[in-house]
């Protein structure tokens, strides 16, 4: 599992490439629903059309080999030419070759095979951050600390690899071996392991703890195939070991995935049989209405769900449903807008192809998918509401569609057309954000670790009086200021000056990841989140509906 660089969910803004990169790999994680029947009679249909003869494309692709001036790759062409084709239709249905669909499915699968490690490259060296509990490398005893200086007989240190290149060395098929050698602490002599590779899960469920004694948090950042079973198992806890009464469920940046999990979970936070939650449908696709059982299995009293920008698909379907029933109170920024449904067909070469055949709609009838007759305009939308200042103002949120939806309950007015608008609107929180900051946050994982590994006597506290006591000081600042410079950025006085704090709560942040794991990070970084904090006193009125800003 590849360690992310710092990312505070009130900070989107800087955040922002990566945030389109998600989308704009043309929804293959969103929206998804998988009808593995449907995966041969296309291909059936296909066989059946190529069998009685050649399509204008495949006839045109022959031409062009037989006959072109120049030397053509075929296989890149036909690839080229369908995509150009799929251009056509809708934003999120999508072309997946066969090379590209492994990685794709094991994101939504929850699994992928590998030796089970959360690393983060050190100045080129792969340092392992954390081996994955139960995973192979901690069964052979690999430690977090750890260097893998060598990949088999090759020395990989110093080699100037990225990412990519470690995961493509480290992954591979179930019950296959890699040899690895690692330097641990001072001691100069390589320890060699011989790794038997295996299934890892993938964690769609960050992280579960108490915000205070009646309050519980759940942050999600996809909805996977194992999405369901670990967020219950969070809930599980929280309510037996905790006594929860209200619950916060983040789903800020969580791009969706199986439509199903959004679903089941759905279910637990619902007391009553048969409630609508979702429904779907298109041209050759007839309604299909998923509802509530009627058998939770723990009594959740009120609800806050937090999203924002990046929040799509199924983190709408579930959004759309507790707003819909007056459940819970939505907070934080619209959503993203994908209301499309795709479905997988497999190809004979062992590529797929993701379609979209229906569109959901919300519990009131609501259609949550924005416009995309201009493609240009979809891809930008994320870009244009920084522009528009809907980020940050509320009056500013655009409403695309004014038909008049109310909701179940209460009859309050909802909007449709372009994803759903929180009940309460918390905006972009971009005090702090100075240029520097932005420039030196990439460092603070690695330098949390560091700093830990050699400042262990600092930190005598557990969880809860790291969160309420520990305050970076300033020589744990100005060592991470001498870090940055060595990694080539200089300081800018001015610039501290406006993001002292916030650094310090990032790096006060990453301390407790290290030393304490998700909850570490979270319970920390929580104390100082706007819209969490939001959440709690709209959850400490005797009805958060009627607590609106």
């Amino acid at each position: 599992m590849v360690n992310q660089s710092e990312k505070g969910p009130g900070k989107i803004s800087i955040f922002l490439p990566l945030l389109l990169s998600v989308f704009l790999v043309g929804g293959m994680l969103i929206g998804f629903k998988l009808k593995s029947n449907k995966s041969s009679s296309i291909g059936e249909s296909i066989s059946i059309i190529s069998a009685t003869e050649p399509g204008r494309l495949e006839e045109l692709i022959r031409y062009i080999e037989a006959r072109y001036v120049d030397d053509i790759d075929r296989d890149e062409m036909t690839e080229s030419a369908i995509n150009t084709l799929l251009k056509q239709l809708d934003p999120h249905s999508n072309y997946i070759s066969s090379k590209d669909l492994k990685e794709v499915n094991e994101q939504l699968e929850g699994n992928f095979e590998g030796i089970g490690i959360e690393f983060m490259l050190l100045e080129d060296t792969i340092l392992v951050v954390s081996p994955i509990a139960g995973g192979p490398s901690e069964k052979v005893g690999v430690l977090a600390g750890d260097k893998i200086v060598m990949i088999e007989d090759s020395l990989i240190a110093g080699k100037n690899i990225n990412n990519r290149d470690v995961i493509s060395m480290l992954k591979g098929e179930r019950g296959s071996s890699v040899k690895i050698g690692v330097l641990r602490g001072k001691n100069p002599d390589l320890k060699f392991f011989e790794i038997q590779r295996d299934k890892i899960p993938l964690q769609s469920v960050e992280v579960g703890y108490m915000l205070n004694k009646e309050t519980g948090y759940i942050k999600v950042n996809r909805f996977s195939a194992t999405t369901y079973k670990e967020f219950m198992e969070k809930l599980e806890k929280l309510v037996e070991e905790h006594e929860m009464k209200d619950l916060v469920i983040d789903l800020r940046q969580n791009p969706g995935g199986y439509l199903n999990e959004a679903t089941n979970i759905l279910s637990q936070l619902f007391q009553e049989k048969d409630r609508l939650l979702v429904y779907t449908e298109g041209r050759t696709v007839k309604r299909n209405e998923y509802e509530t059982t009627g058998k939770p299995f723990f009594k959740i009293d009120d609800i806050a769900v937090l999203i924002d920008e990046g929040s799509a698909s199924a983190s709408e379907i579930l959004a759309g449903a507790i707003q819909d029933w007056d459940r819970g109170v939505i907070i934080g920024r619209r959503s993203f807008g994908k209301g499309l449904v795709q479905e997988q067909y497999s190809l004979k070469d062992g590529s797929a192809l993701r379609l979209t055949v229906a569109r959901y709609y919300t519990p009131t009838g609501r259609s949550i998918q924005k416009n995309y007759e201009d493609r240009e305009a979809y891809n930008h939308d994320v870009y244009d509401r920084y522009d528009t200042g809907e980020l940050y103002n509320k009056d500013s949120i655009a409403i695309v569609d004014s038909t008049k939806f109310y909701t179940k309950i209460k009859k309050r007015q909802v909007y449709g057309g372009g994803g759903i608008t929180p009940d309460i609107f918390i905006p972009l929180d971009t005090n702090g954000v100075s240029d520097y900051y932005i420039d030196v946050r990439g460092f603070i994982p690695q330098f949390a670790h560091r700093y830990v590994e050699g400042h262990k006597d600092e930190f005598d506290y557990n969880l809860k009086e790291f969160v309420s006591l520990y305050d970076v000081p300033r020589h744990t600042l100005d060592a991470f200021i001498d870090y940055a410079e060595k990694q080539g950025v200089a300081l800018d006085a001015d610039d501290l000056r406006e993001s002292k704090e916030d650094l310090k709560l990032a790096i006060k942040a990453r301390i407790a990841r290290k030393l304490y794991g998700d909850e570490g990070f979270y319970s920390v970084w929580n104390e100082e989140d706007k819209v969490v904090k939001k959440a709690l006193e709209a959850l400490q009125q005797p009805n958060p509906l009627t607590y609106m800003n």
